[in-house]
């Protein structure tokens, strides 16, 4: 479950947008509650008219002259690439720019197997090669020893990079990065294609239209999938470049669309489901050279074949996923004290390690937990890990650092290598640097923007919300919280894959649609009061307009939240077998009628934990009693309950069991009785 947050925008500074700058009154509302106070403030937020000048950047002027010069005396030059989708995008931006300038470029984006960013196997071959000058994309703000053979090999560079620089910048004749401590640019979000981007209009003496009209789809594509802030700039990239997505001249594009399955209007949310992850691919499971040439190519047959193999390759990067998160699955359920844990530390043979970074996304979604996934490739081991709020991943990377043999990351999200013999260590030391650092473990949160009453409810002011658009990171479409309403009717859709509620909510009537959940899955049942976190958005069928209501989170009304998060980690200390107050124990352990009527509940449903604790509610039953109890009837073999789709069901005809021989309960009752004589 997650922690909801329910903002209150300011009256005052709501009305003061409106009257300013003429949105609806919740679109005013919402900007409000991001803690804008006026319309200049949102304006600058939400620009989508223009680029700053490109030559503010530092090292600007001197990158674009170098390469000119470059480009006029035919020097040899290479774009050097990385395999995500945001290097993919970047090389080709400017590969395509050079080539059409009539320069002798070429390009290298290396293998994933290669590591990430200039490496000197790399640089050596393109020393042979007869290259003069390097230009890196998305790379090399870091690479201090690589820039200093690529000037013993007798080259130069050039880097272009979005990544945070450490002390020390390396050897280059322009270093260009935003985030540079000497860069005087207003705005430092861009990601890799955004720098190249400027860095195309600084070649063209600042002219942004042409840069954008050429590449803009470009860098939308790498905008996008590299989860960089959708505001200020990269609005306008993202905004411009869908434009031009609509009529793109890019059979490349055009290909991997169709391929998607993309309807329009195009979307943030199309590219970063159905465009990046394809492209991505290529970088993951196969070479990343095939999405460049299929952004590159000019030839509809060729770029078909090659959309074709980065489908299947995307394919194959979700088999792999599932067969890591099978071995996960079993892995939990047998040794369950896993999830017990602070953090999740998971390791595998082999897993492909072009996936184990999303696989760490999803586990942390599904168990709300920092996790660290690492696949064991002989004696050396990788790692990928994810996590949410303020559990820093790089600070716990660093707290093992005698442990690695590299690591980089940052807030959320980091790799970094180790010898396998010492992965059980390096998981002690991270449960320790949890402990130290976390009184409570952050949880994961989903935010409304206000509280929206029924007579908000409406055509105009949901329309209202796409000036607000593009969505993405750092500019999430609205969420609102709905609560209160009753639940009027429950109907299935798609044959029981999807749920529609029918809601009272004041005197309106309304529908919302919860995807992923069968009415099975969902434990309201008509007449139940309950409170929904839903995106809006206003649809056109048959000349008519309408509201879809889409939830994303809900639950029963009058829900403690602080309680529930208390004794969810109370229930983890308990399993951990660290000390309680006996006050704790006597709130934990459950009566004998207690269980009766939770295993009654249970058997009249199916549930999951969460789910389970909603039905339990007028029970009175706190969070952490209840999964004991649960532990109970699983001890007993009076139920099954999996600790990794978190699903619980009753035993079928199993026998009769005495409560008094569970080893749980009996724990519990003398722990109780131990600190009463103390």
């Amino acid at each position: 479950m997650k922690r909801w947050i329910v903002r209150k925008p300011e009256k005052e500074y709501s009305e003061r947008i409106v009257k300013e700058s003429g949105v609806t009154g919740l679109c005013g509302d919402v900007l409000a509650s991001r803690g804008f106070k006026n319309a200049a403030e949102a304006a600058e937020y939400l620009n989508t008219d223009k680029l700053s000048d490109p030559f503010i950047l530092k090292d600007m002027t001197e990158a674009s002259e170098i390469i000119n010069r470059a480009v006029e005396d035919f020097d040899s030059i290479c774009i050097y690439g990385d395999y995500d989708c945001d290097g993919i995008t970047s090389t080709v931006m400017l590969f395509s720019y050079l080539e059409c300038m009539g320069a002798n470029v070429t390009y290298y984006i290396p293998e994933r197997s290669e590591g990430y960013g200039l490496n000197s196997d790399a640089v050596k071959k393109l020393a042979e090669q007869g290259v003069d000058l390097i230009i890196t994309v998305d790379n090399g703000i870091s690479a201090i020893d690589e820039a200093e053979l690529i000037y013993k090999l007798g080259m130069k560079l050039i880097v272009t990079d979005h990544h945070q620089p450490g002390e020390k910048l390396p050897r280059a004749e322009a270093v260009v990065n935003p985030h540079r401590k000497d860069c005087d640019s207003p705005f430092k979000f861009l990601c890799g294609a955004g720098v190249v981007l400027k860095l195309i209009a600084a070649l063209e003496n600042g002219d942004f239209e042409a840069a954008m009209n050429e590449y803009g789809e470009l860098a939308a594509i790498g905008t996008v999938a590299d989860i960089v802030s959708l505001s200020g700039e990269n609005r306008f990239i993202v905004s411009r470049g869908l434009q031009l997505l609509v009529n793109s001249e890019r059979c490349g594009i055009n290909a991997l669309i169709k391929k998607s399955g993309l309807k329009s209007p195009i979307t943030s949310t199309s590219l970063a489901f159905g465009i990046a992850p394809r492209i991505n691919a290529s970088g993951r499971f196969g070479s990343p050279s095939l999405a460049a040439k299929l952004l590159l190519t000019d030839n509809e047959q060729e770029a078909e074949m090659l959309a074709n193999e980065l489908d299947r390759l995307n394919s194959e990067r979700k088999k792999a996923e599932n067969e890591i998160i099978d071995s996960i699955n079993e892995k939990i359920n047998s040794v369950p004290e896993i999830l017990y844990n602070r953090v999740l530390v998971l390791s595998g043979e082999n897993w492909s390690h072009g996936v184990i970074g999303i696989v760490a996304s999803r586990m942390v979604e599904r168990f709300d937990k920092p996790c660290f996934m690492i696949t064991i490739e002989g004696e050396i081991s990788r790692g990928s890990a994810r996590s949410f709020g303020d559990f820093s991943i790089f600070k716990a990377l660093d707290y093992c650092s005698d442990l690695l043999i590299k690591y980089g990351g940052h807030l959320g999200a980091g790799g970094f290598s180790i010898e396998t013999s010492k992965i059980e260590d390096f998981n002690k030391r991270i449960q320790e640097f949890a402990e130290i650092n976390f009184r409570m473990m952050p949880v994961p949160d989903i935010t409304a923007d206000k509280l929206i009453l029924p007579d908000e409810i409406n055509v105009n002011n949901i329309e209202g919300l796409q000036i607000l658009e593009p969505f993405g990171e750092g500019n999430r479409q609205p969420v609102f919280a709905l609560c209160g309403a009753v639940i009027e009717d429950i109907v299935p859709l798609s044959k029981g894959i999807h749920t529609k509620l029918k809601l009272r909510y004041g005197g309106s009537f309304m529908d919302a649609l919860i995807f992923r959940y069968s009415p099975e899955d969902i434990f309201l049942k008509k007449g139940d009061r309950a409170d929904f976190m839903v995106t809006l958005e206003a649809q056109v069928y048959a000349g008519r307009k309408s509201i879809c209501i889409i939830v994303k989170d809900f639950r029963k009304n009058g829900i403690e939240q602080k309680k529930y998060f208390a004794a969810k980690e109370t229930y983890e200390k308990y399993k951990r077998n660290e000390d309680l107050p006996v006050t704790y124990y006597n709130r934990i352990c459950p009566e004998r009628g207690e269980l009766v009527s939770v295993y009654k509940t249970i058997a009249g449903g199916r549930f999951s934990m969460d789910t389970l604790y909603m039905s339990a509610m007028s029970q009175d039953m706190n969070y952490c009693k209840l999964r004991l109890c649960v532990d109970i009837f699983s001890e007993l073999g009076l139920v099954n309950a999996d600790m990794f789709s978190q699903e619980i069901n009753v035993v079928k005809n199993a026998p009769k069991a005495n409560l008094d021989n569970s080893e749980i309960l009996q724990d519990l009752r003398n722990k109780i009785n131990n600190k009463l004589t103390v």
